[in-house]
């Protein structure tokens, strides 16, 4: 695991720049919801949708906001997180990248936003029944842990070994299953970066100016390296790569 830590932040100095070009469409992904006029809150770099405020206040016009702000924000999230995977399979290949896979990125990112709304919108229906049935709102972020391992994986199946969608989960779930440690430490390493910077920034600026400190940070450096990670932790699968 410390060799998929050390390849990761290798790979990350290295590229820090053509990183940094990718992470906007991170930090659009992430502003998008916050200035579209329905209720969210942003913590710990996310945002967050107030479910009691659109049940009360929702229409045609939320509605539509609310959907057109998400649809928008998993394009721009799909795109930097297709760009990253494409970066970091052709530096560990050695390969160069060629016109034909730029021509490709259009079909990445489309099954790439076709998974990640999936994964969306099984969240969103499950805290939507969840609230409305008076569910405990643990059940559907248990729901969500138990299909985490058909999609933990599944952008980087697509990019890296081009596989079709369906066929990217199932990859996805028998990586997951079969060498568990790497998730673990995705979200170990996931967890210290965004409490030490949500720690760092409330003792910069306070509370509320730390959440947007955190939100764009979050864009720019921790989510291109978690994206990095776990790309790097997906290549563990090539023998001749694993050092």
């Amino acid at each position: 695991m410390v060799n998929v830590l050390e390849h990761s932040w290798n790979f990350y100095v290295k590229n820090i720049k053509m990183l940094l070009l990718f992470s906007l469409p991170f930090i659009i992904a992430f502003l998008i919801p916050v200035l579209a006029p329905f209720p969210t809150f942003n913590d710990a770099g996310g945002i967050f949708l107030r479910l009691a405020s659109t049940s009360s206040n929702l229409n045609i016009f939320n509605t539509a906001v609310i959907v057109f702000s998400a649809l928008f924000s998993l394009l721009f999230l799909s795109f930097a997180i297709v760009a990253i995977n494409i970066l970091v399979k052709h530096t560990r290949t050695s390969t160069r990248i060629g016109t034909e896979v730029m021509k490709g990125l259009e079909t990445y990112t489309s099954k790439v936003f076709g998974i990640l709304l999936l994964y969306t919108a099984i969240l969103a229906a499950l805290s939507g029944m969840a609230y409305y049935y008076g569910v405990s709102a643990l059940a559907p972020a248990i729901i969500g842990l138990i299909i985490t391992p058909f999609f933990f994986y599944a952008p980087a199946s697509i990019v890296i070994d081009e596989r079709g969608t369906y066929r990217a989960m199932q990859q996805s779930f028998r990586l997951f299953m079969n060498q568990i440690q790497y998730p673990i430490l995705w979200l170990v390493v996931a967890i210290i970066l965004v409490s030490f910077f949500d720690i760092l920034f409330i003792w910069i600026g306070g509370t509320t100016i730390s959440r947007y400190l955190l939100l764009v940070f979050n864009g720019l450096f921790i989510m291109p390296f978690l994206v990095v990670l776990q790309s790097q932790s997906y290549m563990k699968r090539f023998p001749l790569l694993k050092h």
